[in-house]
């Protein structure tokens, strides 16, 4: 499944052919499919192994961020987060780096394997006030550590509005939607994107942002949140759109999570309108090559849609 323009395929043999020139001393080892990201394809080596290979040439920094900054945060964290065993070289015939974690059990966050969501909410904020806790040591909002999310609303509003237009297009009242429900209300989104735009920025001091807290970077034992993956989006910045995503989380869990943080309104106000535009971009990008992503971002704009239905928040 090919998302981007500028990807670069890697499929099983590509991964031996890597490992045998690299670390012959796995290359023997079992190798199973274990997941596609937008960002990266996924493999578990072995019981103790995973294996990421950026998609393209923006992953490969990705990789090497985490690579740089995980053994330092790492220790510093109560949840469990990846742990780099190796950093790969181009080879191979495949241009970027490429990264080895240690494997991490559990389950993703869903349904099957979280049965107190406002347990979950409380774990996912105990998280979050930890990591944005953490000393900064010496990082700043620069390079690699600089991302759009840790930014301000305003410098996405051009950017938001083509997405935003482009969303009314395919998923607007009166399409047909490949999840199954009805069309959005994408002037309600509007309105909501724009009460956000339209507050101050926020004033306080830059924090460490994980940058994508979907739930398939959550993974679950018995219930509760064991382990945050994927630092990819890693960077320095304002706190508002790191809790954009517990709109894909259900009610429960996102009132916890609110309450814990205790977040106030103008901050719920911008991390609302940063899950608008988020996801109302993945729409038409992926439209054509990732249904289940397009579906993810379509729950989370109804999710959006209902809770404002409900009343003030």
């Amino acid at each position: 499944m090919t998302l981007h323009t500028d990807e670069i395929p890697a499929d099983e043999d590509l991964v031996r052919a890597l490992l045998r020139a690299q670390r012959p001393e796995w290359a023997g080892l079992a190798l199973a499919p274990a997941g596609a990201g937008t960002d990266n394809t996924m493999y578990r080596l072995g019981d103790d192994l995973l294996v990421r290979l950026p998609r393209t040439p923006d992953g490969a920094q990705s990789l090497h961020k985490e690579q740089e900054w995980l053994p330092r945060l790492a220790p510093l964290l109560g949840r469990a987060v990846p742990a780099p065993v190796h950093r790969g070289a181009p080879g191979a015939g495949f241009p970027l780096a490429w990264s080895v974690y240690r494997w991490i059990d559990g389950a993703e966050a869903g349904t099957a394997s979280v049965g107190d969501w406002a347990a979950f909410g409380a774990d996912l904020a105990a998280f979050v006030r930890e990591l944005h806790g953490l000393d900064l040591m010496g990082a700043t909002r620069a390079g690699d550590l600089s991302w759009y999310r840790g930014g301000s609303l305003r410098d996405g509003e051009e950017w938001a509005g083509r997405c935003l237009a482009d969303c009314r297009a395919l998923a607007g009242p009166g399409t047909d939607l490949p999840d199954g429900g009805g069309g959005l209300d994408v002037d309600a989104l509007e309105r909501l994107w724009r009460a956000g735009l339209a507050l101050p920025d926020p004033s306080g001091p830059h924090v460490w942002l994980h940058g994508d807290l979907r739930p398939t970077n959550l993974l679950v034992r018995d219930g509760r949140l064991h382990a945050v993956i994927d630092f990819g989006c890693l960077s320095v910045g304002h706190p508002d759109a790191e809790h954009a995503a517990v709109w894909d989380l259900p009610p429960a869990a996102r009132r916890a999570y609110r309450d814990a943080l205790d977040l106030d309104g103008p901050t719920w106000t911008r991390a609302r309108a940063w899950a608008i535009a988020v996801a109302a971009s993945g729409v038409p990008y992926y439209w054509h090559t990732y249904p289940a992503f397009v579906a993810e971002c379509l729950a989370r704009l109804r999710a959006i849609l209902a809770d404002a239905a409900a009343g003030p928040g």
